[in-house]
């Protein structure tokens, strides 16, 4: 079997990530952040790169002091950064949080005109998705072009060249100039993916407009609420594609669901939780993990679990994501696989 240049090349969002260091302040009463970098496919493709897997990222970043800090990072990480534009039009995006734990985490994003929605299809081409093991991207690259075709045309090229297409499904809500249109995208995309992830909102989210069972709470409001039963929106999306469908439940663990009606609620790790932010990313490059070792379902989710828990006890995201070594003595310290 020929061997893959790459284990993982993930599509989609980046940006600098300023963090409150007043834990457990009102957002207003912020004094001072702390700068990381995150975006959900960047933090899949740390962590990825930590538990020792060759990880490549397809972003955009603007010709800015930003761009050069999160290239820095990513070098450092030894994450390839060679299928990376700088975009001379755009500006790299930011996002601010709030940290009021257990539940409370307010969240700004700054992404107009931003670099990574820039990404071309010739970006994509350069990339030869064919050298790699999977394929991630990231929903809230289907929000415009031309990003949106990009990612239509990376999973294409992978699944045309039997490659596994991840999509977490990265539901932002404010992403969207109508979040309706985040579940036609998604879903449109279904048909190459062989595995999707997402929480019960993204998941109920990416029914909508499809299910009346699923519908929002209200649509006034800059985060609504998607309400609906999760059950039938899992049945639906397994019709479309995917080989399986795992739903993170927080400190529940996650879920999967095979299209052959098999599901299994996978346990958590009880920890104290600083910062919920990057959970699912570390989940995710977990997850990505196991399943690239040839592990069962029940092990490679028990390890994105294991990943997600270290990372909430911490500050940020792509910074803190956990090693290999450190991951795996998680588990065996703490009830095994």
């Amino acid at each position: 079997m020929q061997t893959k240049k790459y284990d993982i090349i993930t599509f989609g969002r980046s940006s600098i990530d300023l963090y409150s260091n007043d834990i457990g302040s009102r957002f207003e009463d912020i004094t001072n952040f702390a700068a990381y970098v995150g975006g959900s496919p960047l933090n899949i493709a740390v962590g990825c790169s930590r538990l020792g897997l060759k990880s490549a990222l397809i972003t955009g970043l603007g010709e800015d002091k930003v761009g050069s800090f999160i290239l820095k990072f990513l070098k450092k990480e030894n994450v390839e950064t060679k299928f990376i534009p700088i975009v001379k039009t755009a500006r790299t995006s930011a996002v601010i949080l709030g940290i009021e734990p257990p539940d409370k985490f307010p969240l700004v994003y700054y992404r107009d005109n931003c670099a990574d929605i820039e990404i071309t299809i010739d970006d994509v081409i350069k990339a030869n998705i064919e050298n790699a093991r999977l394929l991630e991207i990231s929903g809230t690259a289907l929000s415009r072009d031309p990003s949106r075709s990009s990612a239509f045309f990376a999973a294409e090229q992978a699944y045309n060249n039997g490659i596994p297409v991840l999509l977490d499904l990265d539901f932002r809500a404010d992403q969207w100039d109508d979040i309706r249109a985040f579940g036609v995208m998604s879903r449109a995309l279904l048909s190459k993916v062989k595995i999707a992830i997402g929480t019960e909102e993204e998941i109920k989210a990416t029914m909508l407009s499809r299910l009346e069972q699923v519908s929002i709470k209200d649509q006034q409001i800059s985060a609504p609420e998607i309400t609906g039963d999760i059950d039938l929106a899992i049945a639906e999306i397994l019709k479309m594609g995917p080989e399986i469908l795992i739903v993170k439940r927080g400190e529940k663990g996650a879920s999967y669901h095979h299209k052959d009606g098999f599901s299994e609620l996978v346990q958590g790790f009880p920890v104290q939780v600083t910062n919920i932010l990057g959970a699912g990313d570390a989940f995710a490059s977990g997850f990505i993990y196991g399943y690239l070792k040839g592990w069962n379902w029940h092990q490679s989710i028990r390890m994105g679990n294991a990943s997600g828990a270290i990372v909430v006890t911490r500050h940020g995201c792509a910074n803190f994501m956990p090693y290999e070594k450190e991951a795996l003595e998680f588990v065996e310290n703490n009830g095994g696989f």
